[in-house]
């Protein structure tokens, strides 16, 4: 791979995955529970299933972490003050779905002459934890009938997904104010 011309091969292979995730959404609090994730991920073709599919848990529990609970905070002087355990929250055993399914691509080894045909399986399933975070987003837009979608940044905490909620309650009462005055406007 050339980086001045970016040409070339900059990858020698690429692992897919895919990821669905059922949420509950507490529309009073922000507050959130994983009902189910359903994994598929490429990993070639697997010199151990099972290492393979703690590894695609793993990655998308990462994943997920970063995306709902993992805030970091600065102070005014830009000192990082969730640095340690007691301010700096990780997925815990309660914040994993309730059901989690993994499994993986059958019958496909990585066509390049890696070993066995398998493929790295550590950090691409990092990036699937974003289904849990449009679960979340999904869920609070349907207060307004998916006509608009919340306000919600990542880390997707409480405090922002109920953020969330209050947008919605607010579209949803103009939608409703809009079709009252356009119902009398045609009567």
């Amino acid at each position: 791979y050339d980086r001045s011309q970016a040409r070339g091969r900059p990858f020698y292979y690429f692992a897919f995955g895919a990821a669905c995730v059922e949420v509950v959404v507490d529309t009073l609090t922000g507050e959130y529970k994983m009902l189910r994730a359903d994994i598929l991920h490429d990993v070639g073709d697997s010199l151990n299933p099972a290492i393979d599919i703690g590894q695609v848990e793993g990655g998308f529990i990462q994943g997920m972490g970063w995306l709902t609970t993992e805030e970091l905070v600065w102070n005014a002087k830009g000192k990082l003050m969730t640095n340690g355990p007691a301010s700096y929250k990780i997925p815990a055993v309660a914040d994993m779905p309730l059901d989690l399914r993994v499994k993986l691509v059958e019958n496909r080894k990585n066509p390049e002459d890696t070993v066995f045909h398998s493929k790295a399986v550590g950090e691409p399933p990092f990036m699937l934890g974003i289904a849990a975070w449009c679960a979340i987003k999904d869920a609070v837009a349907s207060m307004a009938d998916y006509k608009v979608q919340p306000d919600i940044d990542a880390p997707a905490t409480p405090e922002r997904v109920l953020w969330g909620c209050e947008q919605m309650r607010q579209a949803a009462a103009q939608q409703q104010s809009a079709e009252q005055e356009l119902e009398t406007v045609t009567h």
